[in-house]
């Protein structure tokens, strides 16, 4: 792989790309020297942990304190008897908060609200990530203070010019990165700004992987000119799934060739599914109490599930002291055994579901996918990867895993996607309208169902409601500058109500690849944001109707901005500019008067609802 490009900017700025994790997180950052070659570095060193070198994450937990504040986080909030002095001190812990932030249509079978550690009063998810991210942040500080030579000069010098990459699940869309946006601002990495909001850029956790293992070698055995590959991120909450073609090598491009995918199969559905197992088994025996079952919990989170590799062997979980013991239960010196049947029908759900979206992502790919890269830290687990390969080689798939670091490809990635952009297309995985009226055709059978509901316009003309624009559909590939958009106009008596336009953008999640009416199947329809332009200084002409009525016309554009990983959206209209000129000609001098359009756009900015309800 070719080194990384000087960077081209005239002043130094300072990159960090956060992982915020279900269960575990990690930075990583570079400072950008006009002229000098990047590089990349991880966050290495944070507080409770000082005793492990090199280590690039920290648990995604926090205890608050009753009144709201934090009292610890990351390492921190897990050292030796924490739970002491929680328990006199009345905290609050918090772990797997980034799943309450999961957009209610990801894979709603898969795990429900009451799976999840309950908040603590008063807070949202937004309030606890925003907590979250501004430690994560103090860490990096430190970190760059105390590692690099003269670190706080390098730090003051780059006030106000830090880029932040923030990365989520493939299943995340829009509203979930306002909210990430807003969790920034409320920590004050960046103001509240126009220019705060630039400074905030997002990247799918598959889209980062991508770019770690490019970087990261994984990829130099490969040929890679027309390689099709697919990488298969499996964390803690989610497993993001995206399949990517590698178009050219010099210089490196590639493309997105089926819509990524994301399922909430990650690790912490093993913790559930022991959990309930471990309930319903000892439900009867002296240590089935909540106690102990949540000390066993833990013991098979952090290291019996890590180190399962054969259905064969038996597993054990330590939970109390030699005194304990339980026959009946197979509980012997304060050890519980598992069979190693019963430890792989708790791995075997997460496993078939990675393999049928393995499977899903090659059917709709453009193109055949002959290697797949394991990442994450879920993908360290022996039994994991090894009946992944089992799997996956009757569908003639490679499967291929670094040797080490799977926990830190987001975050270094998300640093390389900002410094190099190496996806140059996308597929859209959803499609994406507005709803509008449509002029009555008496001779069209889905206008004569609809007759009911006609409605006479201030033209003149008779429409019906319901009907559903598309602006682009579901599996079309678009890239990087790429801009989709489509024209309409909107009539009213009053030329004040044409003053501002609020346009409401739609998602469509259903089986149709082109859908025409949002009255079939309402269900699918959700509202993903609005998008507002301030139109109040263009001249409204007046016009006459059908049946000689006054209407004045607004037209407008609908434009998508969709090349990278956050969708933006606008409302572009023209205004009619008059100007002169003057034409010498033999007998006289000629005026001529003429009018030129100047292109008018709303702000780059969409307005996302915290709860979208679904149309009806």
């Amino acid at each position: 792989m070719a080194p990384l490009e000087p960077f081209r900017g005239s002043l130094r700025k300072l990159v960090v790309a956060m992982d915020v994790g279900t269960t575990y997180s990690g930075v990583a950052y570079a400072f950008l020297d006009p002229g000098e070659v990047p590089q990349i570095q991880g966050v290495t060193r944070f507080p409770g942990q000082e005793n492990i070198a090199g280590n690039t994450k920290i648990p995604s937990i926090l205890y608050y304190r009753r009144d709201g504040t934090v009292h610890s986080v990351g390492a921190e909030a897990a050292q030796p008897g924490i739970e002491l002095e929680a328990e006199d001190e009345d905290l609050v812990f918090v772990e797997w908060f980034k799943l309450h932030l999961r957009p209610e249509t990801l894979d709603a079978g898969a795990i429900n609200r009451g799976d999840l550690p309950s908040l603590p009063d008063g807070k949202r998810a937004l309030d606890v990530l925003a907590d979250f991210m501004r430690y994560l942040f103090d860490c990096t500080h430190n970190y760059v203070c105390e590692t690099h030579a003269n670190g706080e000069s390098m730090w003051s010098s780059v006030a106000g010019r830090i880029e932040f990459v923030l990365s989520h699940p493939n299943g995340w869309e829009g509203p979930q990165q306002g909210k990430m946006r807003q969790a920034a601002i409320m920590a004050q990495l960046v103001p509240d700004t126009p220019e705060g909001h630039g400074r905030v850029h997002f990247v799918t956790e598959g889209e980062a992987s991508l770019h770690f293992c490019i970087r990261s070698g994984l990829t130099t055995d490969m040929h890679l000119d027309g390689e099709n590959v697919m990488i298969v991120d499996a964390g803690g909450g989610t497993i993001d799934i995206s399949t990517y073609t590698f178009v050219t090598t010099n210089p490196l491009s590639v493309e997105e060739i089926a819509s990524p995918d994301c399922i909430l199969q990650g690790a912490t559905r093993l913790k559930i599914r022991a959990a309930q197992f471990l309930k319903e088994r000892l439900k009867d025996s002296p240590y089935g109490n909540d106690e102990d079952i949540k000390t066993m919990v833990d013991y098979f989170d952090k290291s019996t599930k890590t180190v399962f590799k054969d259905a064969n062997e038996p597993s054990y979980i330590k939970f109390g002291s030699m005194k304990c013991n339980d026959p009946k239960h197979n509980i012997r010196r304060g050890q519980l055994t598992i069979a190693g049947t019963i430890m792989e029908s708790l791995f075997k759900p997460s496993l078939d579901a990675i393999v049928i979206a393995i499977a899903s992502q090659q059917q709709t790919a453009l193109r055949p996918i002959s290697t797949v890269f394991l990442v994450g830290g879920f993908a360290a687990s022996p039994w994991l990867y090894t009946n992944l390969q089992r799997a996956l080689l009757p569908l003639g798939f490679r499967v291929c895993r670094p040797d080490t670091h799977m926990s830190k490809a987001v975050a270094e990635g998300g640093v390389s996607f900002y410094l190099e952009h190496f996806v140059s297309a996308r597929v859209f995985k959803l499609t994406y309208g507005i709803s509008i009226n449509t002029e009555y055709d008496p001779t069209d059978p889905e206008h004569i169902l609809r007759s009911f509901s006609k409605e006479v316009q201030p033209s003149g003309r008779t429409t019906i409601p319901s009907g559903f624009s598309s602006l682009i559909l579901k599996g079309t590939r678009v890239r990087g500058s790429e801009e989709i958009s489509r024209s309409y106009y909107k009539e009213s008596r009053e030329p004040k109500a044409l003053n501002s336009m609020l346009i409401e953008i739609m998602c469509y999640r259903g089986t149709s690849s082109d859908p025409r009416w949002t009255d079939i199947d309402p269900e699918c329809f959700t509202t993903l944001c609005t998008v507002f332009a301030d139109t109040s200084k263009v001249k409204k002409q007046p016009r006459t109707g059908h049946n000689g009525s006054v209407f004045y016309v607004q037209d407008f554009d609908v434009v998508l901005m969709c090349g990278l990983t956050e969708l933006q959206a606008q409302i572009r209209w023209t205004v009619k500019v008059c100007r002169s000129t003057v034409q010498i000609v033999p007998s006289a001098a000629h005026f001529t008067m003429y009018f030129k359009g100047k292109e008018k756009r709303g702000p780059a900015k969409i307005i996302y609802d915290d709860n979208p309800e679904l149309s009806a």
